[in-house]
């Protein structure tokens, strides 16, 4: 398990002025960046037990700052410091041990030095211990801790932790119950000061209207900008989504919906993938028609496991658009459509079994297909239809025939639709 935070800037710690009047030597050496005096005038004190130069020691190796980076000596001088109170080498000492850095990795080792740092008050140790006990097994799973330390670390400004209050008061654990007053209270927080996941919440929050506030699009943009904006890939996709349809902001940006779905899509998230795939498919939005750069975002999609991206890849292939018409590439796509409950992909398979397009034509299977289209509740025009062309084929097949149908759209159900 890695850390959670670091500490890359060299802290002199305020436990009173040490007593070798070379130490402040070392500390103005150091600030002017002369590491070779600075490390000439730590040793010594930290070889006679001066805490603070045997952290700032530790600092030195750590960085590379006039000596070889040295994990191992970086460890003995936190160890050192550690044992004598000063926090941050605790905290430090806590990150090595659970990253297995310059040590031999040992979690149970990281949550002693991280509670040594929490119980004098360090937000960060005691974040990482708040989260060690959310997550267990490392220490026996206990959301009160968790809670203790998570709210110990927000109340000093601790992002991570206002984010982390925020999503246990959003769950609810035992000892723990929802509270969506206090959820909100501290993803506010948190998003104020600039963390992109409470930033995207707050987005979600006011683009659905939960929480007891009210639905605010505006608002939605607004937070979900800020996340974006630092690369958080689901705020760029919802922003795609608020600029783009007709229920977002008003009226439509497409130009924005493109600039936002494409930087997603880059980053990998599917559903902008396939959104980018039916801006070439349609040359919707300024985005002029191109159904190979359609294909390329919908197999990017597809291959991610986007079902909605795996019936429009079928689509191409059964329409021979921007590749070669290929029926059985196509019904490859709708069966993997399918299996993820794409009820268009298991209309479209009714009728490759029909027809036997890209499939030995099986009217058993064309059946069980349009019966399980035709029993869902997702859409009723799709309901009507499929039940009417259940009935057509059933003019084709024999009694046992459609018992087979039934039993295999029963089966299928249950085993909710993969490998019908």
């Amino acid at each position: 398990m890695k850390g959670f935070l670091a500490f890359p800037v060299l802290l002199f710690l305020l436990f009173g002025t040490p007593t070798f009047a070379d130490y402040a030597a070392g500390k103005t050496a150091y600030d002017e960046g002369d590491y070779a005096t600075a490390l000439k005038e730590f040793k010594p004190l930290a070889e006679q037990g001066d805490a603070e130069a045997q952290f700032n020691l530790g600092e030195m190796y750590k960085r590379g700052l006039g000596v070889t980076q040295d994990y191992e000596v970086v460890f003995k001088w936190y160890t050192l410091a550690a044992e004598q109170g000063i926090v941050l080498a605790q905290f430090n000492l806590g990150m090595m041990y659970a990253d297995g850095e310059g040590v031999t990795q040992n979690y149970q080792a990281a949550v002693r030095w991280y509670t040594e740092a929490a119980e004098q008050g360090n937000a960060n140790a005691q974040y990482n211990l708040g989260g060690m006990y959310l997550r267990g097994p490392i220490v026996t799973q206990d959301y009160n801790a968790a809670f203790k330390w998570f709210k110990l670390a927000a109340e000093q400004g601790n992002t991570d932790a206002q984010y982390s209050l925020g999503d246990l008061y959003n769950r609810g654990y035992e000892g723990v119950p929802r509270d969506l007053e206090a959820e909100l209270k501290w993803y506010t927080l948190a998003a104020e000061q600039g963390h992109a996941n409470a930033q995207y919440k707050l987005g979600e929050i006011y683009q659905q209207g939960w929480l007891g506030v009210t639905q605010d699009l505006e608002a939605a943009v607004k937070w979900y900008k800020l996340s974006a904006e630092q690369g958080f890939i689901e705020a760029q996709n919802n922003l795609g989504e608020l600029y783009g349809r007709d229920w977002g902001v008003s009226p439509p940006d497409q130009e924005a919906a493109i600039y936002w779905y494409e930087l997603a899509a880059e980053q990998g998230n599917g559903e902008a993938q396939w959104e980018m795939g039916n801006k070439y498919k349609y040359g919707m939005g300024g985005v002029p028609r191109d159904y190979k750069k359609a294909i390329k975002w919908y197999i990017k999609a597809a291959e991610l496991g986007d079902s909605p991206a795996q019936f429009s890849l079928g689509l191409m292939y059964e329409g021979g658009k921007g590749v070669r018409q290929n029926y059985k590439e196509a019904v490859k796509w709708y069966k993997l459509s399918a299996d993820l409950g794409n009820e268009e992909a298991q209309f479209k398979l009714g009728y490759m079994y029909e027809h036997g397009k890209g499939v030995l034509q099986d009217y058993s299977s064309a059946h069980m297909w349009w019966n399980i289209v035709g029993l869902n509740d997702l859409d009723p025009q799709s309901q009507k239809d499929a039940m009417e062309n259940r009935n057509r084929v059933e003019q084709k097949m024999t009694p046992s025939q459609i018992g087979k149908a039934q039993d295999l759209a029963r089966e299928c159900v249950a085993k909710h639709y993969k490998d019908c």
